[in-house]
């Protein structure tokens, strides 16, 4: 590992992503659901004033904190193209084979001017070890004595952590429902894709999220 990585490592929150869940540093928790859009250019102004108020009330429900993000990566077509080309190169029929080859220059055309981008939406759900209300907002309190966090150490409070947390993610899943959105928690290896792609974007700006990007959110 060299200096750089090392860098990184040291600036980075997480802990470990273990059982469908990210481990702070500090001991805290996060899950994370992928979640549907809603396109308000379709809709009519009674459709979008419902579900501004039922958004606004999402908003106000719950008890905790929560993050909502918006990635967005220039798409990679690149896998698309290539498997046109080989049934290019496949195909017996000439004027179907100039016909997918008309296409495949279109394609890289349309590249060539504009970026492709894809967006993906996600909802990042705390819990904290513990939690004290102060003056109406939540405040979250951690040891500092105790630096290898004994959450992730002893197994049993984690996992009385993470179903508390799951119950979390269970209740923005279903206010989520009520709006007509769908969300899809994230399982340990589409976290780890999604954390690591998300420290090093350079890297991965042409590289598709095979795992991510096949959540059915349509379910």
């Amino acid at each position: 590992m060299n200096g750089s990585e090392n860098s990184l490592q040291e600036k980075m929150e997480i802990a470990e992503i273990k059982e469908d869940v990210v481990v702070m540093k500090d001991g805290s928790l996060r899950a994370v659901l992928a979640t549907t859009a809603i396109n308000m250019d379709l809709k009519s102004e009674e459709e979008q004033q419902a579900i501004i108020y039922n958004f606004q009330q999402f908003l106000t429900t719950f008890d905790f904190s929560f993050q909502i993000v918006v990635s967005s990566r220039r798409f990679n077509i690149n896998p698309y193209v290539d498997q046109l080309k080989k049934k290019i190169r496949l195909e017996e029929n000439i004027l179907l084979k100039n016909q997918i080859k008309d296409y495949v220059d279109f394609i890289e055309e349309l590249i060539g001017l504009s970026n492709v981008m894809s967006k993906m939406f996600y909802i990042v759900i705390p819990f904290y070890m513990i939690e004290v209300k102060n003056q109406g907002v939540f405040k979250k309190i951690f040891s500092v004595a105790n630096k290898k966090k004994v959450l992730y150490q002893n197994n049993e409070s984690f996992e009385t952590y993470k179903s508390q947390l799951f119950q979390r993610v269970d209740r923005v899943a279903s206010s989520l429902s009520g709006m007509g959105l769908n969300g899809i928690m994230l399982k340990t290896e589409e976290l780890i894709e999604l954390y690591y792609n998300s420290y090093n974007p350079s890297e991965f700006e042409y590289v598709n999220l095979e795992n991510i990007s096949s959540i059915d959110l349509e379910k």
